[in-house]
C-alpha cells in the first residue's frame, strides 16, 4: 500500500535494536561499561530513549546483551577452528593459540570483554558477572574435553593450566608486542603439553 504523503517512515524494531546494541557494544568495549551512560548510547545510535528502554529495560540488560553477543562470536570462531581438527587435539590447541594470538595483536584490541566487564563489578551476583563466569567455565570445560582426548595423566590439571594461559594472555596483551603474542602462546602451550605428557605438569 502506498505510503501516505508526509507520513514518517517507521524503522523496523529489529533494526533499531541492532543499532542500539551495535553502538553500545562499541562504546562499552572502547570506554568500559561504567563510563558509558544510556544517554550517550541514545545519542550515538540516533534513537529515542524510549526505544532503547523498549528493547533493553535496564542498562544491565544492555550490558548482558553485549556480553552474550561477544560470547556467541567467540565460540563461533572457536568451533570453526575446532572442526578442522577432529582427530588432532594438539593441533587444535595450537590452532586456537594462533587465532587468539592474532586477536591480541589487533591494533584496536582492548582485552577480553568478559574479563573487562567482570572487573568493573564487585557484586558477585551482578548479571554481567554471571555471564562472564559462564564464559570462563565454558572455556575451561572446552579445554578439558580437548585434554581428555590426549595422552596425559591429569587432563583436569592441563585444562586448568591452559585456561590460565589463555586468560592470562587476554589481560597481558599490553605487555606483548604485536608480533609476540602468537609465538609466546604457542611456546607456552608446547611447554605445558610436554610437561603434561611426562607427568611434570
Amino acid at each position: 500500500m502506498p505510503r501516505t504523503a508526509g507520513a514518517a517512515a517507521v524503522e523496523p524494531a529489529p533494526d533499531v535494536r541492532a543499532r542500539i546494541l551495535d553502538t553500545a557494544s562499541r562504546l562499552f568495549y572502547e570506554r568500559g561499561v561504567r563510563a558509558v551512560g544510556v544517554d550517550l548510547v541514545v545519542l550515538e545510535a540516533a534513537v529515542a530513549k524510549t526505544s532503547l528502554y523498549r528493547h533493553f529495560p535496564t542498562k544491565d540488560d544492555l550490558i548482558v546483551a553485549f556480553l552474550e553477543r561477544e560470547d556467541l562470536e567467540f565460540w563461533g570462531h572457536w568451533d570453526s577452528v575446532a572442526e578442522q581438527f577432529p582427530d588432532d587435539p594438539a593441533g587444535e590447541l595450537d590452532a586456537h593459540m594462533r587465532w587468539i594470538g592474532e586477536r591480541l595483536a589487533r591494533s584496536n584490541y582492548r582485552g577480553c570483554p568478559q574479563i573487562n566487564v567482570a572487573a568493573e563489578f564487585a557484586e558477585q551476583d551482578h548479571p554481567a558477572r554471571l555471564v562472564s563466569l559462564r564464559h570462563m567455565h565454558a572455556l575451561r570445560g572446552r579445554l578439558l574435553k580437548i585434554a581428555q582426548r590426549m595422552d596425559v595423566a591429569q587432563p583436569d590439571q592441563l585444562a586448568a593450566q591452559l585456561a590460565v594461559l589463555v586468560n592470562g594472555a587476554f589481560v597481558s596483551s599490553g605487555l606483548l608486542g604485536p608480533d609476540e603474542a602468537t609465538g609466546v602462546l604457542r611456546a607456552a602451550l608446547k611447554a605445558l603439553l610436554a610437561g603434561a605428557r611426562t607427568g611434570q605438569g
